[in-house]
């Protein structure tokens, strides 16, 4: 048996422009924008119109969740659902209804709510008013918009986050074009990263204002999506490729949110590029005065890497894989329906980074899970049997449980997702639920990895 520590959290993932659907809200974000403008963009057409239909069907949802063991849930408020007036604040009533009812609604049903604050969800007016994530005017909305969160729930939520995957937007919108506006500007991107740390931070401020007004014993955190590169192989030069992509995909971010500053080496690159943020020294003490709780961490594939294939120093665009190039190593297990490698043994590594390199803070894997396409060709008696998705979980909590063991502060483990919903471009392709989605009829049902998570959580472990 491979016991997880006392009261370790088994819990879920999701986010609101993923479940809910795009019902009644005051503002569009993005991807309802894009999909209003470009539906074809979308796997078979389907946008976020209705998604899981979690903004009808959440009295439903919610009891489902329980039953197969889901214990906390980690949700986003969608801003531009609660927030009528971008510019001013002004609340719209039926948002506050409908958060305060689900918030309610989990509470009753033994469900420990975990508010994540922004999931790629950007309203569209801030982008086509100020241009987005690159105007430090929309950091000020959006910690404004922090602060009426934590005024209006905080006598009932206690884990709060400020960011989901905030590297995800720079890839998306400002390199490799899979969410709107679709761009291709590597300085641009590196401006957002800053600016997404500075959000983040005066959100941070923010909330350390109110828990010490109202004495709360509330957390605060960010998401953040990890994983260490691995170098093909041992030659220098791919070993150098690594740690460049290392300091990019995670330290740029892990950095700033724990210790309070970026990694000096990332820095002076950056600038001796020409491409460095424009940053003030306030900014810059804010940032340094304003880090973390608590950690989440988001892991479903390693990321390898080589010395690239063109010199850096060639005549180019500035982009962040000038520096490397991705490695594909033979013989690799792979979620082939999503193209991602399975490498559980990464959890390992991060809780051992975590623990000797950022002062063992307290973290949570807050996202992991296996996509898997068409998945009714597993149905048998009207239950999906999705023994892989039990497989999947099993192997990572092995090396999961081996960090713990090993010192690391990690206290819980959230399934991606509790629902199967919908993600983005990939619309409902791949399915990650523990709960399968009838997306025609709305009809919820639990797989067979439902039934065997709700054994996981109420025996906080399983047999190995």
């Amino acid at each position: 048996m491979l016991t997880f520590p006392k009261d370790f959290a088994w819990g879920a993932a999701t986010s609101g422009p993923q479940s809910e659907g795009n019902f009644h809200k005051p503002n569009q974000n993005v991807f309802d924008y894009w999909f209003e403008k470009s539906p074809d963009d979308f796997y078979d057409g389907v946008g976020p119109d209705t998604a899981s239909n979690f903004y009808n069907d959440y009295k439903k949802d919610i009891p489902l969740m329980a039953k197969a063991g889901i214990k906390a849930l980690r949700t986003s408020i969608q801003w531009s659902r609660l927030i009528k007036n971008l510019d001013t604040g002004e609340v719209d009533e039926a948002g506050v209804q409908f958060y305060n009812n689900v918030i309610d609604c989990l509470i009753e049903n033994g469900i420990e709510p975990y508010i994540n604050l922004f999931h790629f969800d950007l309203p569209v007016k801030l982008y086509q008013e100020y241009g987005g994530w690159e105007s430090k005017h929309v950091t000020d909305l959006f910690a404004a918009y922090a602060e009426k969160c934590f005024e209006l729930f905080g006598d009932r939520v206690k884990n709060w986050f400020t960011f989901n995957e905030p590297k995800v937007i720079l890839d998306g919108e400002y390199l490799y074009q899979f969410h709107y506006p679709l761009l291709v500007d590597g300085p641009a991107a590196v401006q957002v990263a800053y600016n997404l740390n500075l959000a983040s931070a005066k959100a941070i401020e923010k909330f350390k204002i109110w828990k010490e007004n109202n004495n709360s014993d509330a957390q605060i955190g960010t998401i953040l999506n990890l994983t260490p590169a691995y170098p093909a192989t041992n030659d220098p030069e791919d070993v150098k490729a690594a740690h460049f992509a290392t300091m990019w995909d995670d330290n740029m971010f892990l950095d700033p949110a724990v210790l309070g500053h970026f990694p000096d080496e990332l820095v002076k690159i950056l600038d001796d590029a020409g491409v460095l943020w424009e940053s003030t020294p306030e900014e810059l003490k804010l940032i340094e005065d304003n880090t973390v709780d608590v950690l989440g961490v988001n892991f479903y594939h390693p990321e390898r890497v080589q010395r690239p294939s063109v010199s850096p120093k060639s005549l180019q665009d500035w982009m962040p894989d000038i520096y490397f190039d991705n490695y594909e190593m033979p013989g690799r297990v792979m979620n082939v329906d999503k193209g991602w490698e399975i490498y559980p043994e990464t959890l390992y590594d991060i809780s051992i980074n975590l623990r000797d390199n950022y002062g063992n803070i307290p973290w949570f894997v807050s996202e992991n899970g296996m996509g898997v396409s068409r998945e009714e060709r597993f149905i048998e008696d009207g239950v999906v049997q999705d023994d892989y998705r039990i497989k999947f979980i099993q192997d990572h909590l092995v090396q999961l449980h081996k960090g713990i063991e090993a010192g690391s502060n990690c206290h819980g483990y959230f399934i991606w997702t509790a629902i199967d919903c919908w993600s983005w471009k990939n619309a409902y392709r791949n399915r990650y639920g523990l709960i399968r989605d009838d997306i025609h009829t709305q009809t919820k049902t639990l797989k067979k990895s439902g039934h065997w998570y709700a054994e996981l959580s109420n025996n906080n472990g399983f047999e190995v």
